[in-house]
């Protein structure tokens, strides 16, 4: 059974990433997600080792996001060597670019699903994952013009 990874910032891309939970039951999933208290009792609803969290962070805060976000990509290495997905799927953001980075110097596959939040403009993950997503899928047809390589999957609820 293929190892799929599911992997988000919390919020509203977590919201999204979730929408795609009836395909969980079908691979060996795991999610991770960033730690806040909105997150807390998420992990119940998954077997053991099969849901993991990384530090939350924000780009607003300048002094402690790159600290943060060395911590992250760092776990992200570890948890990598630990699941070994071959497949990782995720609906962004910033959480979700080091594993992408890492399963694409492994060779595994990257789907990314461009947040429905921006109809007309890309997002800053977005554009670092663009060139090495194997599938990245936009759901507004206007991003087409963003992502011209892209795939048009309409929403995700």
């Amino acid at each position: 059974m293929k190892k799929v990874l599911f992997i988000s910032s919390t919020g509203g891309h977590l919201t999204e990433l979730l929408q795609l939970k009836p395909m969980f039951d079908h691979y060996d999933s795991y999610l991770i997600t960033e730690d806040t208290s909105a997150n807390a009792d998420l992990g119940k609803d998954y077997p053991e080792g099969h849901f993991h969290t990384l530090v939350f962070g924000t780009s607003a805060h300048p002094f402690s996001y790159p600290f943060k976000f060395g911590y992250n990509c760092i776990k992200s290495w570890f948890l990598y060597l630990k699941i070994r997905p071959d497949v990782v799927i995720t609906t962004g953001t910033h959480t979700a670019v080091p594993m992408c980075k890492i399963a694409h110097w492994h060779h595994k596959k990257v789907i990314w699903i461009e947040t429905m939040a921006n109809a007309r403009t890309a997002t800053k993950a977005g554009r670092m994952i663009y060139p090495i997503a194997d599938l990245f899928v936009v759901q507004w047809k206007s991003m087409l013009e963003v992502y011209p390589n892209a795939v048009y999957g309409g929403w995700v609820f």
